[in-house]
């Protein structure tokens, strides 16, 4: 009977002893954990604590006096209280990896704050000094810009892209190197080419009056090189372009005089210039 008795006691001491612990420990995490499944279990283990003030307030406050529970019997205070004391230590152990998981996510983010920092203080300190210092390589390797291709091209160079760029259609990029070509030309003749290609161009993009200046000038730089009839060819064909026949025929008079047998292919082009353009 002391033994029952004993038994009994220890038992209600115990679920006393918890209660107190449960709602102790409960305040505790409820002041460090705020996310939704923390918060949740909090609640459970204050209805746990309820349970064990329950089960106290059952046994009455002679201990001594109560009946031993009946081994058979599954519904026992000794039973409901020793599941209790389990579910509270399974709750425990969950909130600890939940807590430990927070700590996990607080150290990274503690880290990444602390290297975004340095990054930044780097850079400051590298544009303050001139770029001397720089900052910490990104992931992966940067490759340095490639040199500019005009710098290095000759004027050759330049021409014949020019020209594939004109078959091409690509009257801007024509544009371009014949422009590039002409601040790089060494010879008369590499002038009135780069000229010649830049009159093309703008022709190809219907500025007439820009052209007509342009294989002027190529006519002009040498009068009696083999491209200068094609060069007053290019003055024609641009006036009849604008509408100025009179400009047109006045080339093509320009033409006659200065090559008076021209090329076959010239001269067939001059032909049907002075037929539209109703030359005398």
């Amino acid at each position: 009977m002391r033994r029952r008795v004993s038994c009994r006691y220890r038992s209600l001491v115990v679920a006393g002893a918890m209660s107190v612990f449960a709602a102790g420990w409960g305040s505790q995490a409820r002041a460090q954990v705020t996310s939704r499944e923390g918060i949740a279990l909090q609640n459970q283990i204050q209805q746990l604590s309820q349970q064990l003030s329950q089960l106290q307030a059952a046994g009455g406050g002679n201990a001594v006096a109560a009946p031993a529970p009946a081994p058979s019997g599954s519904g026992g205070n000794g039973d409901l209280t020793a599941q209790l004391l389990d579910r509270v230590s399974q709750l425990e152990s969950q909130v600890r990896d939940m807590r430990g998981e927070l700590d996990q996510l607080t150290n990274e983010v503690h880290t990444q704050n602390a290297a975004l920092s340095k990054k930044i203080d780097d850079m400051q300190f590298a544009a303050q000094n001139g770029g001397g210092a720089s900052p910490p390589a990104a992931a992966g390797p940067v490759s340095a810009p490639a040199p500019s291709t005009d710098k290095t091209k000759t004027a050759l160079e330049l021409l014949k892209d020019g020209q594939g760029a004109l078959r091409a259609g690509d009257y801007a990029t024509a544009q371009s190197d014949a422009q590039q070509a002409l601040k790089t030309a060494k010879t008369q003749q590499g002038r009135m080419d780069s000229q010649f290609l830049l009159a093309q161009s703008l022709a190809g993009q219907k500025r007439y009056q820009d052209s007509a200046l342009a294989y002027y000038d190529a006519y002009k730089r040498l009068p009696r090189s083999p491209r200068a009839p094609e060069a007053l060819l290019g003055v024609s064909a641009s006036m009849l372009a604008l509408g100025d026949k009179k400009s047109a025929c006045e080339a093509l008079n320009q033409l006659k005089a200065d090559f008076p047998s021209p090329a076959s292919r010239v001269k067939a082009a001059a032909a049907s210039f002075r037929a539209r353009a109703g030359c005398h």
